[in-house]
């Protein structure tokens, strides 16, 4: 059986607010550890049906960074959704939300 380890290290200031994230996967062929800006994780738990969540994100993530990170999590997740689950109409109308997500959020930040 084969092993695959995620290793992440979240450097935080002495607020324990995260100035870095660095992540490295054991079989990943790059030698160094990825930074990151943010991170999202889920984890189902079967026995209590429910989601368990890790969202960080450090101090130089910029809201606009943050609007096409969350639209590009939204399209990954449709992906993901429609092969996990032959449901191609829900998978697009995710596509669809996502898209007129970060159409808002760009006529959002253009006003500000």
């Amino acid at each position: 059986m084969n092993k695959s380890t995620i290793t992440i290290d979240v450097i935080l200031d002495p607020n324990k607010i995260p100035e870095q994230i660095n992540w490295q996967a054991s079989d990943n062929n790059a030698d160094l550890k990825q930074k990151a800006k943010a991170m999202c994780i889920a984890f189902w738990d079967g026995e209590d049906k429910s989601a368990m969540r890790i969202d960080l994100w450090t101090k130089d993530m910029m809201v606009d960074e943050m609007g096409d990170f969350f639209y590009q999590m939204m399209m990954t997740m449709a992906d993901t959704f429609k092969r996990a689950t032959q449901q191609e109409a829900l998978s697009e109308e995710m596509k669809t939300f996502a898209k007129d997500f970060i159409k808002k959020f760009q006529e959002s930040q253009v006003k500000l």
